[in-house]
């Protein structure tokens, strides 16, 4: 869709108000007084204009939603909208290749067959194949027809039981067993480097120290010299892309599923409408309904403080996110946007092939906290790559 911002008009723009009006986060009053003038001499309808009240409304909907709070509705806004806007109940839910299903009716649907322990992913809102499995088994447990749609006899069903069973996400307490198990050494562990952009996909060009450099350009570099790294502790490793082409996201995260990875790392660099927008920040999958991958908060947290600690980068913490990258893929997955390159100081920072070694370094070193568990004594930002490879050399011995 065309993104929508302050100033346009038109019947999308109607559509959005009545959305974020059905949720709350917009007052209906604000509609009443019919038409406004949009020229010297046109008027139209008021609910029909994007103005001040429609934007901050978007960017409050953005900010619960662990979106890019701008004020404008693109697709990512569009559809978390559109999903917001359902209820259980409202429509009959069911798994559609082609054209999967969104909302918080779904959400809902997976938190109920959770409590009922017949659904162990994370609640994120998607009915796709794992919330089709857990609804077939819920059926013929209960002596429904087991044909993986949520109708009115199954919704009457779920409704009737209630929770029976809390205390925990199964996703979760997965999570932390394979931590646990896979024991504290980096060799073995297979982990997938997903470098952003690629192909035809550039990103922003800016001058360095060689010439002009691309964003992709930058991403590659750093994927590649983590993945040296990687190599040396005997980690197995894949990237989701060739230096010269650009897989989709949906693509990206299937690459990652059939390597059958312990953990995936995104690596993007940041570019703001605003020069003065800087730092590096981390991203891990979390849900306003309360669903969250513990592992990658817990690594993004590790990582995040590493690169702080041994860049001049500012800290723009960690944060959870419904993106794709995080949510198809699975295993925990973080995505890390190092620096803003419409920046000077964060550009210069990042042209800089010593300073991508020396994140490449502290990405290495967060997952070794990871994977150390309680037994991690080193400070943030004094573990270094050749201290790492001597403990990892010494444990295979």
């Amino acid at each position: 869709m065309q993104p929508l911002r302050l100033g346009d008009q038109g019947a999308a723009v109607s559509e959005i108000r009545a959305k974020l009006t059905g949720l709350g986060l917009l007052d209906g009053l604000e509609a009443i007084d019919a038409t406004v003038q949009v020229g010297s001499d046109r008027w139209t309808s008021r609910e029909s204009v994007f103005n001040q009240a429609l934007d901050l409304a978007v960017r409050t909907f953005q900010q619960q939603r662990g979106l890019l709070v701008d004020g404008v509705v693109g697709n990512s806004t569009y559809l978390a909208l559109h999903g917001a806007s359902f209820r259980l109940g409202a429509r009959t839910l069911l798994y559609q290749l082609a054209a999967p299903m969104y909302g918080d009716d779904v959400a809902a649907l997976q938190l109920r067959l959770q409590d009922l322990g017949f659904y162990h992913g994370l609640v994120d809102g998607y009915f796709g194949p794992i919330t089709h499995a857990a609804l077939i088994s819920y059926q013929s447990e209960y002596g429904l027809a087991a044909d993986g749609i949520c109708g009115p006899g199954t919704l009457r069903s779920l409704q009737y039981l209630g929770a029976r069973v809390t205390g925990g996400s199964p996703n979760a307490l997965t999570e932390h067993e394979n931590v646990r198990r896979s024991g504290p050494r980096l060799a073995g562990k297979r982990i997938v480097i997903d470098p952003a952009l690629g192909g035809l996909e550039t990103g922003l060009i800016i001058d360095g120290p060689d010439g002009p450099i691309s964003q992709a350009e930058i991403i590659w570099d750093l994927a590649q010299r983590l993945e040296g790294r990687m190599a040396a502790t005997g980690m197995e490793t894949m990237l989701t892309r060739g230096r010269r082409n650009n897989p989709s996201i949906t693509e990206r995260a299937e690459t990652a599923n059939a390597f059958g990875a312990d953990l995936m790392i995104s690596l993007h660099c940041a570019t703001g409408s605003s020069v003065r927008a800087n730092g590096v920040a981390s991203f891990h999958f979390g849900t306003l309904h309360g669903s969250y991958s513990p592992i990658g908060s817990i690594l993004t947290g590790f990582i995040q403080r590493e690169i702080v600690a041994r860049t001049a980068l500012r800290d723009c913490r960690s944060h959870a996110r419904t993106w794709e990258v995080l949510r198809l893929t699975r295993m925990p997955a973080v995505q890390i946007d190092a620096g803003y390159l419409t920046n000077d100081a964060d550009s210069a920072i990042m042209i800089n092939p010593q300073t991508r070694d020396i994140i490449a370094e502290a990405i290495l070193v967060g997952i070794k906290r990871l994977y150390l568990l309680d037994n991690d004594d080193q400070p943030t930002g004094t573990y270094t790559f050749s201290e790492l490879l001597a403990e990892e050399l010494s444990r295979a011995d």
